[in-house]
């Protein structure tokens, strides 16, 4: 390891994962990490929206995506990753090239935190270009983890824990694809052994990126990219996926417009996913607070935007005016910079 960065990866910090506010919610997956390697800081808690001692765990978005992405892929990745941060959401990611690589950078620009989850033991960092990335993500108060330990070698064995019954392993891998030697109940959960190798490990930590997030993204990705393995354990997971979807004709647009048809989300725009990570706050309609436009139709629009509705068929019923002059109102309050258009006909103010 060259010495210009080998103080930052000096302090190995071993932790379960119930151990920290960050990753106790990996307690709830379905193969558990027995312990976590990392070197940095875990995210702490912050204090909740308008209260002086209640705390709260920090919003944490993953972003994943191709490794070899378009100018295209790489500006979404990048907007909505630096804006997420801004905001101070944790940003995770895998520390690969192309998106991953994007997203920290960009919560690094933005002076946020983000957070680097290895498919290698911790004390290799991978791939070996990106140990200067990693050492800023450490140097500027994020995290690099693993649940491989240091000196791991390829045909180790590490455990994992998986509740009885999940069958996670068994369902996804072969036992000679996966390694798996030997199970052994431990109350209602099991403990599995695993051969350490690169392929396996590489979609085995993708659960602990989707488990540690609230929302996964997934700006750019061909039909078979690693990433989508990421919105599978998302959506075991209950996790909300958003997919950016892209031109049928280009192949790294398949896998998202595939997870799209399988149900995610699109993203139409970054403010689909800063919304659900940041609600708007919602605004009493009271005689001292109302909001007035230039017709009573508008008036009324903007009063059910201030309350918080944001939906246009929902907004066209509780106002009671007709599709053509609702579409009207908007296009007006649009161009008078009252409005903004969320996509997807929802709406916000501005």
């Amino acid at each position: 390891m060259s010495t210009l960065f080998s103080h930052f990866f000096a302090k190995n910090n071993e932790i379960r994962p119930q151990e920290a506010n960050f990753t106790e919610v990996l307690e709830s997956i379905a193969v558990k990490p027995k312990m976590l390697y990392f070197y940095g800081k875990m995210p702490e808690n912050r204090l909740k929206s308008g209260c002086k001692r209640a705390t709260e765990r920090p919003k944490t978005i993953a972003i994943v995506g191709s490794r070899k992405p378009t100018k295209y892929g790489e500006s979404i990745a990048y907007k909505l990753a630096y804006e997420a941060a801004r905001r101070g959401a944790v940003v995770v990611s895998g520390l690969a090239y192309g998106i991953d690589s994007v997203a920290h950078r960009a919560a690094l620009d933005a002076g946020g935190v983000t957070v680097a989850v290895l498919g290698t033991p911790i004390d290799q960092i991978y791939p070996r270009p990106h140990r200067p990335l990693a050492a800023e993500i450490i140097e500027k108060g994020g995290l690099v983890m693993s649940e491989l330990p240091p000196g791991a070698k390829i045909g180790d064995e590490y455990m994992v824990r998986e509740q009885v019954g999940g069958g996670y392993l068994t369902n996804q891998y072969s036992d000679n694809e996966s390694g798996v030697l030997r199970q052994g109940s431990l109350d209602d959960e099991r403990l599995v052994n695993i051969k350490y190798h690169p392929k396996t490990c590489f979609l085995q930590r993708n659960r602990v990126i989707a488990g540690l997030s609230d929302v996964v993204v997934i700006p750019e990705a061909a039909e078979r990219s690693g990433s989508l393995n990421t919105a599978a354990h998302a959506l075991e997971q209950g996790k909300e996926i958003f997919a950016v979807p892209g031109d049928i004709t280009r192949p790294l647009s398949q896998g998202c417009n595939r997870l799209i048809c399988q149900g995610a989300t699109p993203m139409l725009g970054i403010n689909d996913v800063l919304d659900v990570l940041f609600p708007p706050k919602r605004r009493k309609l009271t005689q001292a607070t109302l909001i007035m436009g230039d017709t009573e139709a508008e008036t009324r629009i903007l009063q059910l935007l201030a309350a918080g509705l944001q939906d246009g068929e929902q907004l066209v019923q509780q106002s009671s005016i007709s599709v053509a002059e609702f579409n009207q109102v908007m296009t007006l309050l649009e161009i008078k910079n009252r409005v903004v258009a969320l996509g997807a006909n929802r709406w916000m103010l501005k």
